[in-house]
């Protein structure tokens, strides 16, 4: 296997996809707010940017980051005053997933770093014995 697809995993191609989906989503679904608009266009160019440097080179910092960008596709309707739009609903729904598959790919990358760990449940019954 390569340095490249040793690196590359599935969340973050998936999170690439999503920030792709998510910068023409404007578009795809005629969304009018224009906060909306210009939130959705630079988180995903943010979360774009990162999963691609994640495949690229990855770091467990950009993986983190984007679960912060996440979050704030979550919380930002609120802040940025878009609440109960067709916006909203794009933004909480893109935001969770990528949450999701970020939190994954970290769980991932540190299994992978850790393959020599017990799990708890085999502790407690190499104890009993």
């Amino acid at each position: 296997m390569s340095r490249l697809q040793e690196r590359e995993t599935v969340p973050d191609v998936y999170n690439l996809f999503l920030a792709a989906v998510l910068f023409i989503s404007p578009w795809l679904f005629k969304l009018t707010i224009s906060q909306g608009k210009i939130d959705l266009w630079v988180t995903s160019a943010i979360i774009g940017i990162l999963s691609l440097a994640a495949i690229i080179a990855y770091r467990d910092w950009e993986e983190w980051l984007n679960v912060l960008m996440g979050i704030w596709l979550i919380v930002s309707p609120w802040l940025l005053g878009f609440p109960h739009t067709r916006a909203m609903h794009l933004s909480i729904g893109f935001g969770i997933v990528i949450v999701l598959l970020a939190l994954l790919d970290l769980f991932l990358h540190y299994d992978k770093r850790h393959p020599e760990e017990e799990p708890i449940h085999g502790r407690q019954e190499s104890a009993r014995e």
